[in-house]
């Protein structure tokens, strides 16, 4: 297990350098980064660093993508969740390279640096991955370009002059998006081979490998380098490394920033473990759920169990308030039941956990209903979750249901001393739930309400005392 932990970046508080914003992408909406001209650089030597997120499996999710159509110099995550690493020329050659290792966890940051050289004598040091800072060995297929290829990077050759992030470059102006998740700190330096270290370093006390500030990079001028850090939500196509190497954007807007980095892990909704796989799918970096029509509920939770501390999370009401439901839930029974048909707040013992139950503006606890304050469409319902008083609060619009005080601990609703997730619970219907876990949200926000230490934006301010679960404030409330 702790090898497994070292492997992947759930982020940290001691970082000594913090990344301040993500970009969301979303295939279903097309959302990519091109360019459409390259300047003639080095196609033998260079280095491309990405850090991402994935909250959907099941197809392809494009990294970078060099050239058109299929001749293309690539990395990407395949439909088998295993990396494609492919270095083209332009002729018909391809050299094609794909991990055993699976990039599965939705909860977690991975970070890959694809490092060329293929004027090395040395095969093994022509083409080399660095996956969260340790060399990748163990290939299901390895191929090593030839020495001194001329790869499909940094050229102006004919058509392939072009480059994509979340999407394969077609012949023209054609792209087809293909990432859904988040983005962060993506780097491309023309002319050199850098190792991973350049990017990133393991914490001395976690082993965790964390990013650096790669700011003063040498990146050359005149080439193809660039630095995106998605700081600007109004350019969040800028190049940052001074070359001006600018992106454009297909479907993107400021509203895709997010806060959910590799220094600051936001949870979101867990995308594998759920009833009704089949009729259910998250969209939006984890954040929308989308049914469709079914026969049963489904209960669904976040990536991240706590068992002390004090935490918000809120989500928006569908239109015609049909069933649903926003509480929380003990991981005990969460894990023997994660498959099953089942709704919050059904058992007298509190093992269902408890809910704000939309349709009938109650609360649904120990197997009952308890009168709560009416909600309608568009409203927003708080579940403030306290984990060292065993209690849990609900408000609609910012006002706490049942003279429940969170911040002083009066009334509220009792919890099982054990683990707890966040936790929503819906009825079959053709809809799109909407929920807020801090770091990046599709829901109206006017007030832009952060916790106490500046973490999460939300419609509503968590009591004092709460806070956004992000990593930041697990390592300090946690």
């Amino acid at each position: 297990m702790e090898a497994l932990q070292r492997l992947h970046n759930r982020g940290s508080i001691s970082t000594g350098y913090d990344i301040d914003n993500s970009l969301k992408l979303e295939s279903d909406n097309n959302e990519h980064l091109y360019v459409t001209t390259m300047t003639s650089g080095n196609r033998r030597t260079w280095t491309y660093s990405i850090w991402f997120k994935r909250t959907e499996l099941g197809f392809t999710n494009v990294l970078i993508h060099f050239g058109v159509n299929n001749q293309g110099t690539r990395m990407m995550i395949d439909d088998t969740d295993q990396l494609f690493v492919d270095i083209a020329d332009t002729g018909s050659t391809l050299y094609r390279s794909i991990t055993n290792r699976l990039f599965r966890d939705t909860s977690a940051w991975y970070h890959v640096v694809l490092r060329v050289d293929t004027t090395q004598s040395t095969e093994a040091d022509r083409m080399r991955v660095y996956i969260n800072g340790v060399e990748e060995t163990s290939w299901a297929q390895h191929q090593i370009p030839t020495q001194n290829l001329d790869t499909l990077a940094n050229t102006t050759v004919g058509a392939y002059d072009a480059m994509g992030i979340g999407t394969y470059v077609w012949a023209g102006s054609n792209y087809d998006g293909q990432f859904s998740g988040y983005i962060s700190q993506v780097a491309h330096v023309d002319g050199q081979s850098y190792a991973a270290t350049e990017f990133g370093e393991f914490d001395d006390d976690t082993g965790i490998w964390k990013p650096k500030d790669i700011t003063g990079l040498t990146y050359g001028s005149s080439n193809n380098s660039f630095l995106l850090d998605f700081s600007n939500s109004a350019d969040l196509g800028n190049d940052s490394s001074g070359n001006n190497n600018d992106w454009s954007l297909s479907n993107i807007t400021a509203a895709d920033q997010a806060t959910d980095t590799p220094t600051n892990n936001f949870t979101t909704f867990n995308t594998l473990r759920r009833y009704n796989q089949g009729w259910v799918s998250f969209k939006e970096g984890a954040t929308n759920v989308i049914t469709g029509s079914g026969n049963n509920w489904t209960t669904m939770f976040n990536t991240m169990a706590v068992n002390k501390g004090k935490w918000y999370f809120e989500g928006e009401v569908y239109s015609n308030e049909i069933t649903q439901m926003f509480g929380q839930q003990p991981q005990a029974w969460t894990e023997l039941n994660v498959h099953t048909d089942w709704y919050l707040g059904g058992n007298a013992d509190k093992t269902k956990g408890a809910a704000y139950y939309c349709s009938g503006d109650d609360v649904y606890y120990e197997g009952g209903y308890v009168n709560s304050s009416a909600s309608t469409g568009g409203d927003i319902i708080s579940v403030a979750m306290d984990c060292d008083n065993n209690k849990v609060h609900f408000a609609v619009n910012g006002v706490y249901t049942n003279s429940s005080d969170p911040a002083n601990n009066t009334n509220g609703f009792a919890m099982l001393d054990d683990y707890q997730y966040f936790a929503t619970a819906i009825f079959p219907g053709s809809a799109t739930w909407k929920y807020n876990f801090g770091g990046y949200t599709t829901i109206s926000i006017s007030s832009a309400a952060s916790d106490a230490d500046g973490y999460g934006t939300f419609e509503y301010a968590p009591p004092s005392g709460y806070y956004a679960l992000c990593t930041k404030n697990l390592e300090e409330y946690g």
